[in-house]
Protein backbone atom coordinates (compact mmCIF):
# COMPACT_ATOMS: atom_id res chain seq x y z
CA UNK A 1 0.00 0.00 0.00
CA UNK A 2 1.46 3.61 -0.58
CA UNK A 3 0.67 6.38 1.41
CA UNK A 4 1.94 9.36 -0.18
CA UNK A 5 0.27 13.24 -0.10
CA UNK A 6 -2.25 15.09 2.38
CA UNK A 7 -4.37 13.24 4.56
CA UNK A 8 -6.62 14.94 6.56
CA UNK A 9 -6.81 14.55 10.44
CA UNK A 10 -10.35 15.19 10.74
CA UNK A 11 -12.48 16.84 13.75
CA UNK A 12 -15.21 15.10 14.83
CA UNK A 13 -18.29 17.63 14.91
CA UNK A 14 -20.59 17.90 17.39
CA UNK A 15 -24.00 19.25 17.49
CA UNK A 16 -25.55 21.79 20.21
CA UNK A 17 -26.55 18.55 22.85
CA UNK A 18 -22.88 17.33 22.04
CA UNK A 19 -23.57 14.68 20.48
CA UNK A 20 -21.55 13.61 17.22
CA UNK A 21 -22.94 16.00 14.29
CA UNK A 22 -22.96 13.03 11.28
CA UNK A 23 -24.79 15.43 8.63
CA UNK A 24 -21.57 17.68 9.15
CA UNK A 25 -18.99 14.79 9.21
CA UNK A 26 -20.38 13.97 6.04
CA UNK A 27 -20.15 17.30 4.55
CA UNK A 28 -16.64 17.78 6.22
CA UNK A 29 -15.48 15.03 4.10
CA UNK A 30 -17.34 15.48 0.66
CA UNK A 31 -15.41 18.83 0.75
CA UNK A 32 -12.17 17.68 1.50
CA UNK A 33 -12.75 15.27 -1.48
CA UNK A 34 -13.72 18.12 -3.73
CA UNK A 35 -10.15 19.90 -2.90
CA UNK A 36 -8.26 16.38 -3.92
CA UNK A 37 -7.00 15.32 -0.44
CA UNK A 38 -5.37 11.79 -0.57
CA UNK A 39 -7.05 10.70 2.59
CA UNK A 40 -8.69 11.05 5.85
CA UNK A 41 -7.73 10.27 9.38
CA UNK A 42 -10.79 10.14 11.46
CA UNK A 43 -10.38 9.71 15.13
CA UNK A 44 -7.15 10.47 15.85
CA UNK A 45 -5.90 13.32 17.93
CA UNK A 46 -7.85 15.82 15.95
CA UNK A 47 -10.75 14.07 16.07
CA UNK A 48 -11.33 13.60 20.02
CA UNK A 49 -10.89 10.15 19.99
CA UNK A 50 -9.99 10.29 23.98
CA UNK A 51 -13.28 11.43 24.50
CA UNK A 52 -15.25 9.21 21.80
CA UNK A 53 -17.04 6.02 23.46
CA UNK A 54 -15.84 2.60 21.04
CA UNK A 55 -19.52 3.25 19.54
CA UNK A 56 -18.86 6.69 18.68
CA UNK A 57 -15.54 6.00 17.73
CA UNK A 58 -16.54 2.88 15.37
CA UNK A 59 -19.59 5.07 13.76
CA UNK A 60 -17.25 7.57 12.94
CA UNK A 61 -15.05 5.55 11.15
CA UNK A 62 -17.84 3.62 9.13
CA UNK A 63 -19.30 7.27 8.26
CA UNK A 64 -15.98 8.42 6.96
CA UNK A 65 -15.61 4.93 4.45
CA UNK A 66 -19.47 5.79 3.53
CA UNK A 67 -18.76 8.98 2.46
CA UNK A 68 -15.59 8.12 0.87
CA UNK A 69 -16.77 5.59 -1.06
CA UNK A 70 -13.32 4.69 -2.48
CA UNK A 71 -12.68 8.00 -3.80
CA UNK A 72 -9.96 8.72 -1.65
CA UNK A 73 -8.28 6.58 1.28
CA UNK A 74 -9.00 6.47 4.64
CA UNK A 75 -6.70 5.84 7.39
CA UNK A 76 -9.22 4.90 10.80
CA UNK A 77 -7.92 5.78 14.33
CA UNK A 78 -7.39 2.81 16.16
CA UNK A 79 -5.32 2.91 18.96
CA UNK A 80 -5.22 3.09 22.55
CA UNK A 81 -3.04 2.35 25.58
CA UNK A 82 -4.86 -0.73 26.04
CA UNK A 83 -3.36 -3.44 23.54
CA UNK A 84 -6.81 -5.33 23.60
CA UNK A 85 -8.63 -2.26 22.65
CA UNK A 86 -6.49 -1.36 20.18
CA UNK A 87 -6.85 -4.69 18.21
CA UNK A 88 -10.22 -4.48 18.75
CA UNK A 89 -10.41 -1.42 16.75
CA UNK A 90 -8.21 -2.32 14.57
CA UNK A 91 -10.47 -5.92 13.76
CA UNK A 92 -13.52 -3.32 13.14
CA UNK A 93 -11.33 -1.46 10.87
CA UNK A 94 -10.66 -4.30 8.87
CA UNK A 95 -13.77 -5.25 8.98
CA UNK A 96 -15.22 -2.29 7.40
CA UNK A 97 -12.42 -2.20 4.84
CA UNK A 98 -10.15 0.58 5.60
CA UNK A 99 -7.56 1.54 4.06
CA UNK A 100 -4.84 1.08 7.01
CA UNK A 101 -5.14 2.35 10.50
CA UNK A 102 -3.52 4.82 12.70
CA UNK A 103 -2.07 3.11 15.87
CA UNK A 104 -0.59 5.50 18.60
CA UNK A 105 1.89 4.55 21.13
CA UNK A 106 0.22 3.60 24.43
CA UNK A 107 -0.23 6.47 26.72
CA UNK A 108 0.09 7.12 30.45
CA UNK A 109 0.99 3.80 31.10
CA UNK A 110 4.28 4.34 29.09
CA UNK A 111 5.93 0.97 28.37
CA UNK A 112 9.39 0.08 27.92
CA UNK A 113 10.78 -0.45 24.62
CA UNK A 114 10.14 -3.86 24.81
CA UNK A 115 6.31 -3.01 25.77
CA UNK A 116 5.82 -1.18 22.69
CA UNK A 117 7.26 -3.68 20.66
CA UNK A 118 5.19 -6.46 21.72
CA UNK A 119 2.33 -4.06 21.42
CA UNK A 120 2.18 -3.63 17.80
CA UNK A 121 3.22 -7.44 17.43
CA UNK A 122 0.19 -8.27 18.85
CA UNK A 123 -1.48 -6.03 16.30
CA UNK A 124 0.25 -6.50 13.67
CA UNK A 125 0.08 -10.85 13.90
CA UNK A 126 -3.73 -10.34 14.08
CA UNK A 127 -4.36 -8.53 11.75
CA UNK A 128 -3.69 -8.09 8.42
CA UNK A 129 -4.40 -3.87 7.67
CA UNK A 130 -1.99 -2.03 6.59
CA UNK A 131 -0.63 -0.24 9.77
CA UNK A 132 0.90 3.73 10.43
CA UNK A 133 2.66 3.71 13.82
CA UNK A 134 1.97 7.24 15.21
CA UNK A 135 4.55 8.20 17.80
CA UNK A 136 3.29 11.81 19.57
CA UNK A 137 5.47 11.80 22.52
CA UNK A 138 4.21 15.34 23.66
CA UNK A 139 0.96 13.79 24.03
CA UNK A 140 1.58 10.07 24.78
CA UNK A 141 4.63 10.24 27.22
CA UNK A 142 6.63 7.81 25.58
CA UNK A 143 8.22 7.71 22.28
CA UNK A 144 9.38 4.76 20.39
CA UNK A 145 12.82 4.96 19.27
CA UNK A 146 14.19 4.19 16.11
CA UNK A 147 15.67 0.33 17.06
CA UNK A 148 12.04 -0.50 17.72
CA UNK A 149 11.19 0.67 14.83
CA UNK A 150 13.43 -1.21 13.11
CA UNK A 151 12.74 -4.70 15.12
CA UNK A 152 8.92 -3.77 13.70
CA UNK A 153 9.86 -3.33 10.31
CA UNK A 154 9.67 -7.87 9.77
CA UNK A 155 5.83 -7.10 9.74
CA UNK A 156 5.06 -6.07 6.30
CA UNK A 157 1.84 -4.57 7.61
CA UNK A 158 3.69 -1.75 9.44
CA UNK A 159 4.25 0.58 6.45
CA UNK A 160 4.56 3.70 7.64
CA UNK A 161 6.40 6.70 9.84
CA UNK A 162 7.00 8.60 7.65
CA UNK A 163 4.28 10.99 7.16
CA UNK A 164 4.79 14.05 9.32
CA UNK A 165 2.02 14.73 11.87
CA UNK A 166 2.80 18.29 12.21
CA UNK A 167 2.29 20.99 10.03
CA UNK A 168 4.73 23.13 10.01
CA UNK A 169 7.36 20.16 9.76
CA UNK A 170 5.41 18.71 6.82
CA UNK A 171 7.97 20.22 3.47
CA UNK A 172 11.55 19.32 6.29
CA UNK A 173 10.17 15.74 6.76
CA UNK A 174 9.64 15.90 2.96
CA UNK A 175 13.57 16.86 1.77
CA UNK A 176 14.11 14.06 4.74
CA UNK A 177 12.70 11.09 2.50
CA UNK A 178 8.98 11.83 4.22
CA UNK A 179 5.80 10.64 2.35
CA UNK A 180 3.57 13.56 2.78
CA UNK A 181 1.51 14.42 6.20
CA UNK A 182 -1.47 13.65 8.09
CA UNK A 183 -2.38 17.41 8.71
CA UNK A 184 -4.92 19.69 10.90
CA UNK A 185 -4.95 22.87 8.59
CA UNK A 186 -6.24 20.70 5.95
CA UNK A 187 -9.01 20.51 7.46
CA UNK A 188 -9.74 23.92 6.08
CA UNK A 189 -7.08 24.84 3.88
CA UNK A 190 -6.00 21.92 2.18
CA UNK A 191 -4.85 23.59 -0.95
CA UNK A 192 -1.67 25.03 -0.55
CA UNK A 193 -0.92 21.88 1.73
CA UNK A 194 -1.58 19.46 -1.94
CA UNK A 195 0.04 22.49 -4.11
CA UNK A 196 3.43 22.60 -1.71
CA UNK A 197 3.74 18.58 -1.51
CA UNK A 198 3.03 18.48 -5.65
CA UNK A 199 5.80 21.04 -6.05
CA UNK A 200 8.35 19.00 -3.97
CA UNK A 201 7.39 15.81 -5.49
CA UNK A 202 8.25 18.29 -8.89
CA UNK A 203 11.63 18.90 -7.42
CA UNK A 204 10.48 22.94 -7.62
CA UNK A 205 11.86 23.10 -4.31
CA UNK A 206 11.56 27.50 -4.64
CA UNK A 207 7.62 26.71 -5.72
CA UNK A 208 7.48 24.32 -2.09
CA UNK A 209 9.56 26.68 0.30
CA UNK A 210 7.05 29.53 -0.96
CA UNK A 211 4.17 27.75 0.19
CA UNK A 212 5.61 26.87 2.96
CA UNK A 213 6.35 30.02 4.21
CA UNK A 214 2.57 31.01 3.27
CA UNK A 215 1.20 28.04 5.22
CA UNK A 216 3.71 28.51 8.04
CA UNK A 217 1.92 31.80 10.04
CA UNK A 218 -1.78 29.60 9.94
CA UNK A 219 0.14 25.91 10.50
CA UNK A 220 1.69 27.51 13.65
CA UNK A 221 -1.43 29.41 14.37
CA UNK A 222 -3.75 25.94 14.58
CA UNK A 223 -0.58 24.73 18.20
CA UNK A 224 -1.90 27.99 20.10
CA UNK A 225 -3.93 26.24 22.57
CA UNK A 226 -4.34 22.31 22.48
CA UNK A 227 -5.14 20.55 19.28
CA UNK A 228 -8.33 20.70 17.96
CA UNK A 229 -9.38 23.55 19.66
CA UNK A 230 -7.68 26.43 17.23
CA UNK A 231 -8.92 24.18 14.41
CA UNK A 232 -12.25 23.66 15.47
CA UNK A 233 -12.62 27.63 16.45
CA UNK A 234 -11.13 28.34 13.08
CA UNK A 235 -13.85 25.93 11.12
CA UNK A 236 -16.62 27.33 13.16
CA UNK A 237 -15.80 31.20 12.35
CA UNK A 238 -15.44 29.81 8.48
CA UNK A 239 -19.10 28.11 8.84
CA UNK A 240 -18.03 25.08 8.56
CA UNK A 241 -19.14 21.68 10.41
CA UNK A 242 -17.13 21.61 13.64
CA UNK A 243 -19.54 22.52 17.06
CA UNK A 244 -18.37 22.37 20.24
CA UNK A 245 -15.52 20.48 21.77
CA UNK A 246 -16.22 17.70 24.52
CA UNK A 247 -14.50 18.29 27.93
CA UNK A 248 -12.23 18.29 29.44
CA UNK A 249 -11.45 20.65 26.37
CA UNK A 250 -12.72 23.71 26.54
CA UNK A 251 -13.40 27.08 24.05
CA UNK A 252 -10.48 29.13 22.89
CA UNK A 253 -9.99 32.41 25.29
CA UNK A 254 -10.69 35.45 24.15
CA UNK A 255 -7.06 36.71 23.68
CA UNK A 256 -5.90 33.66 21.63
CA UNK A 257 -8.93 33.83 19.71
CA UNK A 258 -8.25 37.41 18.61
CA UNK A 259 -4.68 36.32 17.46
CA UNK A 260 -6.36 33.51 15.85
CA UNK A 261 -8.35 35.58 13.77
CA UNK A 262 -5.52 37.75 13.05
CA UNK A 263 -3.66 35.55 11.59
CA UNK A 264 -6.53 33.94 9.17
CA UNK A 265 -7.12 37.58 8.23
CA UNK A 266 -3.92 38.18 7.12
CA UNK A 267 -3.56 34.55 5.45
CA UNK A 268 -6.86 36.16 2.79
CA UNK A 269 -9.43 34.68 5.01
CA UNK A 270 -12.54 36.49 5.02
CA UNK A 271 -14.48 36.27 8.94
Amino acid sequence: MVLRGCYVAIVTPFDKTGAVDEKGLRSNIDFLIGKGVAGVVPCGTTGESATLSWDEHNRVVDIALEQARGKIQVIAGAGSNSTVESLAAARHAQSMRADAILSITPYYNKPTQEGLYQHYRAIATQVEIPMVVYNVPSRTGVNILPETIERLCEFKNIVAVILSGDDPLTLPILACGGAGVISVTANFAPDNIIAMIKAFAAKDTAKALALHEKLLPLSQAMFIETNPIPVKETMNLLGMSAGPLRLPLVAMNERNKQQLIAVLRTCGFSL
